[in-house]
């Protein structure tokens, strides 16, 4: 089963930018669909965003416009760069493998949008 570990979250003040990394290690990474998903303090966990095998992509309607995810297979990664942050995106971000709760996790990585 392939193993995901996310990257490069931080504190960032509203309307700044962040780009969040996941890589794998495992086998199987190219067939997977990848989803980013989070969980903020007293939420259940959302789908943020997801990109199929074939770089088909579908975004959350409250982060239409601003997030945009991406993947390298060669790689073996999944990206999600994310514009115009707001206050209400704090979360934890989880990369998944499958777009399914059955799929690989990592272990999150923290966003935090305050000034």
């Amino acid at each position: 089963q392939v193993q995901l570990v996310e990257s490069g979250g931080a504190l960032v003040q509203p309307g700044g930018s962040l780009k969040l990394s996941c890589t794998a290690s495992g086998g199987g990474f190219r067939i997977y669909a990848m989803g980013w998903y989070r969980q903020a303090p007293g939420k259940q966990r959302e789908l943020v965003a997801s990109i199929t095998n074939n770089a088909h992509t579908n975004y959350a309607d409250s982060v239409k416009g601003r997030f945009t995810i991406s993947r390298d297979n060669a790689k073996k990664m999944v990206f999600l760069q994310m514009n115009n942050l707001k206050p209400e995106d704090t979360a934890v971000y989880y990369c998944n493998a499958g777009v399914s709760p059955k799929g690989a996790w990592g272990q999150g990585t923290q966003v935090t949008v305050s000034s």
